[in-house]
């Protein structure tokens, strides 16, 4: 299996990159391929919702020149996609956003005169998420969005590890969370 992280922190050695480390270990170790890339450290211009993308069926396609058809020909050779953000007002940070949004117009040419197909319908999509409050009362609003998102594109939404902080004076990562790390790859290790 081939896996992409798309890691929306903007901290490079922050909470969720804690988690994703030992995630990403684990799929290797299980003989899986995966490869990160940090959001923060690329070019990703927001969507204008020019529908220009939706001319060409046959591949992602924008009329802005950024880092995102690089970004678009990775996702679309992986065949895991993990979406690793921290939680910011209940949502993605601002790259990740931007990321999603081009991608949804990029890879869904349904907005064009004529509905077409979803380039990556069938993908596999799952989370790693890091926030302050309960899990339940703070990844809960970016998972139902993005199991939508994951309905609308045609994508098999494969589930969420979400961690909580408690504390800028406490420490965050530990041997829990490295297990339910780990524990998260080999679940999703195993192709459904």
């Amino acid at each position: 299996m081939k896996c992409l992280i798309l890691q929306g922190s903007p901290r490079p050695q922050g909470n969720t990159a804690s988690l994703t480390g030992p995630f990403e270990e684990e799929l290797r170790t299980l003989g899986n391929e995966c490869a990160a890339v940090r959001l923060y450290e690329k070019k990703i211009l927001p969507c204008t919702a020019c529908r220009r993308c939706q001319n060409d069926w046959s591949s992602f396609f924008c009329v802005q020149k950024d880092d995102m058809e690089e970004l678009a020909r990775r996702v679309l050779e992986s065949d895991l996609l993990v979406l690793a953000t921290p939680i910011y007002s209940w949502y993605c940070t601002p790259p990740m956003k931007a990321a999603l949004d081009r991608l949804v117009y990029g890879l869904n040419k349904y907005y064009g005169e004529r509905r077409g197909p979803s380039l990556w319908a069938g993908k596999r999509l799952a989370l790693i998420t890091t926030c302050g409050y309960r899990p339940e009362r703070g990844a809960d609003l970016w998972e139902e969005g993005m199991r939508r998102y994951c309905k609308h594109s045609g994508l098999r939404y494969q589930g969420m590890l979400t961690e909580r902080h408690l504390g800028y004076n406490t420490v965050f990562f530990d041997g829990e969370k490295e297990r339910r790390a780990r524990e998260f790859a080999r679940k999703l290790s195993v192709e459904d």
